[in-house]
């Protein structure tokens, strides 16, 4: 006699409750997420929340600049308004540094250093920049790379591919700065460029505050050109990061 296997009993799992649209625009409104657009209408900030980090606690804003489609944060400690000059850093993002942690450079140690420089005195921002590899972009620095593994430095590199030694611009950091009210900046960098950009765009920089951090040896030529041939202040030491960046 053929035996027919017993069929399995379907469950059916408990339906859903889905949330009406009257009832998710009441919670947004109870829950105050409104878009913050500045009085010129070039910054506009689309979402901000408070974020638990591994260096403290941050405010953290998305924000977009002049009709552009670049997801900009602002990474904020602290009343950012008043006459008390504000400790900034601009960061440029760094895939391969911040996320698959290159030797090749030493950005993600930077955006850590200023986190927690900012976490310590209570009160500052970093203007974190979607411009990967210096303005020309994550596929482009990648080139880069294939050139420098050949020889070339990171300026050579740059310019064997018809791109600038350094494209990018601050003018979406400076309208952010206002936005929020900060009349002077301290500012955590190691390029004078980046001072004097600030400061032509109507940001005063009271202070340049070094950004000194232990390097690994794979980025030393690195580090050696952005001196030698970039104006940035690098210690002497670029791998214990003691040295002469004053």
């Amino acid at each position: 006699m053929n035996v027919l296997p017993m069929a399995r009993r379907r469950t059916t799992a408990p339906a859903r409750t889905m949330t009406g649209r009257p009832e998710l625009e009441a919670l947004a409104r109870r829950l105050s997420m409104p878009q913050a657009v500045s009085a010129d209408g070039s910054i506009i900030i689309e979402s901000l929340t408070e974020l638990p980090t591994e260096h403290g606690t941050f405010d953290v804003r998305l924000f977009r600049y002049g009709g552009g489609s670049e997801e900009h944060l602002a990474i904020s400690k602290g009343d950012l308004s008043g006459d008390e000059p504000v400790l900034v850093r601009l960061h440029s993002e760094c895939f391969t540094g911040e996320v698959l942690h290159s030797h090749r450079c030493e950005c993600a140690q930077q955006l850590a250093a200023a986190l927690e420089a900012i976490a310590a005195a209570g009160r500052g921002m970093v203007v974190y920049l979607r411009q990967e590899g210096r303005g020309i972009g994550l596929a482009n620095k990648l080139r880069a790379y294939a050139l420098q593994a050949r020889g070339a430095d990171t300026v050579d590199a740059n310019r064997l591919l018809g791109l600038p030694d350094d494209a990018r611009t601050y003018d979406q950091s400076a309208a952010l700065l206002r936005h929020l009210g900060v009349s002077a900046v301290r500012l955590m960098t190691n390029n004078p460029a980046k001072s004097r950009a600030l400061t032509d765009l109507g940001i005063p920089v009271v202070d340049r505050v070094p950004l000194v951090v232990p390097a690994h040896p794979i980025a030393r030529r690195y580090l050696e050109t952005k001196r030698d041939r970039m104006e940035h202040l690098v210690p002497d030491d670029l791998q214990t990061g003691v040295g002469r960046a004053g």
